[in-house]
């Protein structure tokens, strides 16, 4: 939220003022006078104007604006045949009532501590008033009385000549959002205030000599409590997958990963984000005074519906204190269907085929963050009957799954990946999953328990799926093995999917076609889609995330290939042949059914796929 709005600051030949319509000067709105302009609009019937005159309002709904009110019956907007008067057609059609523009509030790109100073909680909940954008030149204030003027005096004499231009918001984002942006800047504030103006004594790179007894504030505090719950209620609500805390000399940048891409939030005082930090370690019971090494831990906590989700935290010391990674697991993730996974027919069919197999090894690759545990566990999910017996060994464990034996790897105790499999195999398995073969005894192990009658499920970190190959044969697997063992490999990446909202027709260049399917041929769609972006999507264009993949079974002439160590190019040149589609072919298809774009399918797919 410490990101400054993308929103073009307005000219100062552009007067947006609240008597910009001089029939309505000074007009408080009230529920009657909507009514009324509304119908002489002609947006509403008299049919809609009698039923919500005579409406009764509950006792919540007396605070509410009355375009919430009128929001809440969906009347029919009489200037379209298929549209409704939601909360932001009223905002849109009242900003050009009263000749003001109509400004979205988009957290993520709102300076809380600049427009929380601007006025205080008081004046602007009296006022029904919020500042959304402070430059050099002006305020931006957005308001759902856009004819009330009478706070503006005041509230020149405390901007120093700075110019007040007036926007008209949402109501219902007005109302919340002063009240979440006032809490966050108190409590940072409180938080700062208890460690006076210090910069946070010891960091791992430097230290600052300090003079007087200014002491940090504590990881119990209560405004440290209040910014850790806003800060996990708020990744929630944006649909962040990960939050990074990055400590830096001064401050600490408090970032977001939503749909793959990084978003600044926020800036804390470096000793508030050391403070947040330690707080989220307690919680996950980490070892608080050790700083020094990197650690793993794991939250559970309630998001919407009271539905339990799981996070799991990781440190890393960096120059200026600890650097701390939340992955957020929903658990809806674990129902997905392959076919909202972006698994669909050829690709799952393949890969049903090599999950059902009794005995062999399966492998997922790809890098960080492109889906694997997500594959994993829904596929092991749906073959976790209660006539077999799954049993996982992680490092650490992602998300606890009561259908599975999950156990984590401890090497401080000597537990690795290899001695984790060997313990396993006494335990009478059905299907094992591996969270990494990283070494050669690993690799021996797996291949071990697939030869004496086990379906084995693990992770590679290759660029597409022929490559696995080559790296087992690069931990010293031998081919022969390789070939009698490995049932097949795939391949993933995540692309964003297209705002469905907001997406419309483009056109697309033969070459970038070309570069798509190359070595195949094909003809290029006639039309693809692009993001253009709306407030469903924050403006991006993009809403959510699906895999594409890659899918090698190793048929016979694979692995006769394999065996003979043939070159990685005669093994993928041969999986082409059998019809394994490449990520970017897989991406291509995608596009083709208007699910993703080039540019998000050329960004995550590697060359070498071709």
């Amino acid at each position: 939220m410490n990101k400054p709005s993308s929103d073009p600051v307005i000219s100062k030949n552009t007067k947006l003022s609240s008597t910009s319509n001089s029939n309505h000067a000074s007009i408080q709105i009230d529920l009657r006078w909507v009514l009324d302009e509304l119908l002489e609009d002609a947006r509403i019937s008299e049919r809609d104007y009698n039923f919500a005159s005579g409406s009764r309002r509950e006792k919540e709904e007396l605070k509410w604006n009355p375009i919430q009110f009128l929001a809440k019956f969906e009347f029919k907007d009489q200037h379209s045949d298929d549209e409704v008067l939601t909360v932001e057609r009223l905002t849109e059609w009242l900003a050009k009532k009263s000749g003001q523009r109509v400004f979205y509030i988009d957290p993520l790109k709102i300076d809380v501590k600049e427009i929380t100073s601007v006025m205080s909680f008081a004046f602007a909940e009296r006022h029904q008033i919020l500042a959304v954008k402070v430059t050099d030149e002006q305020v931006i204030i957005a308001s759902a009385q856009p004819f009330v003027d009478a706070w503006r005096h005041g509230l020149e004499q405390t901007l120093g000549g700075k110019e007040i231009v007036r926007v008209v918001g949402n109501p219902a984002d007005i109302m919340r959002y002063t009240v979440e942006f006032y809490n966050l800047a108190k409590s940072v504030s409180g938080a700062t205030g208890a460690a006076g103006q210090s910069l946070s004594g010891v960091t791992n790179f430097e230290q600052l000599l300090e003079l007087g007894d200014l002491s940090s504030p504590d990881a119990n505090d209560q405004h440290i409590v209040n910014i850790v719950d806003w800060l996990l209620q708020y990744a929630f609500e944006q649909r962040a997958s990960d939050i990074h805390l990055e400590p830096r000399r001064e401050i600490g940048h408090v970032r977001f990963r939503i749909d793959g891409v990084l978003h600044d939030v926020y800036e804390l005082p470096a000793t508030v984000a050391a403070a947040v930090t330690s707080r989220i370690k307690i919680l996950g019971r980490m070892n608080v005074a050790e700083k020094r090494k990197p650690q793993d831990g794991r939250l559970k906590t309630k998001g919407k519906n009271d539905l339990e989700i799981e996070l799991r935290l990781s440190t890393l010391p960096t120059a200026f204190g600890e650097k701390l990674v939340m992955r957020i697991f929903d658990p809806d993730v674990l129902m997905r269907t392959p076919a909202e996974m972006g698994l669909e027919n050829e690709d799952y069919d393949r890969w049903k085929e090599m999950v059902s197999q009794s005995t062999g090894i399966v492998f997922v690759t790809g890098p960080t963050g492109s889906g694997k545990t997500t594959t994993l566990y829904s596929s092991l999910k749906q073959l976790a009957t209660r006539e077999v017996n799954v049993c996982t060994i992680e490092d650490p464990i992602e998300m606890v799954e009561p259908a599975f034996n999950q156990m984590q790897v401890i090497d401080g105790i000597g537990l690795s990946f290899s001695d984790g499999v060997k313990a396993l195999l006494r335990q009478d398995p059905d299907i094992i999953m591996i969270g990494e073969i990283r070494d050669l005894e690993t690799a021996n192990v797996a291949i071990q328990a697939a030869l004496t009658g086990h379906l084995v499920i693990s992770t590679l970190h290759t660029n597409d799926a022929p490559s696995a190959i080559t790296r087992l044969m690069d931990l010293g697997v031998p081919p022969y093995l390789i070939s009698a063992t490995v049932l097949g490999v795939m391949a993933q990446r995540l692309v964003r999917t297209l705002c469905p909202h907001c997406k419309r027709d483009a056109y697309m260049d033969e070459e970038t076609w070309h570069a798509l399917i190359a070595p195949w041929k094909g003809k290029k769609p006639e039309k693809v889609k692009t993001p253009v972006g709306c407030l469903e999507c924050r403006k991006t264009g993009y809403m959510g995330r699906m895999g594409i993949y890659e899918i090698m079974p190793l048929s016979e002439e694979v692995k006769e290939l394999v065996a003979h160590s043939a070159s990685l190019s005669d093994i993928r040149k041969q999986a082409m042949k059998e019809g394994m589609h490449t990520l970017r072919l897989s991406g291509a298809n995608k596009i083709a059914a208007g699910m993703t774009t080039p540019e998000e399918v050329l960004r995550v797919s590697p060359t070498s796929s071709r």
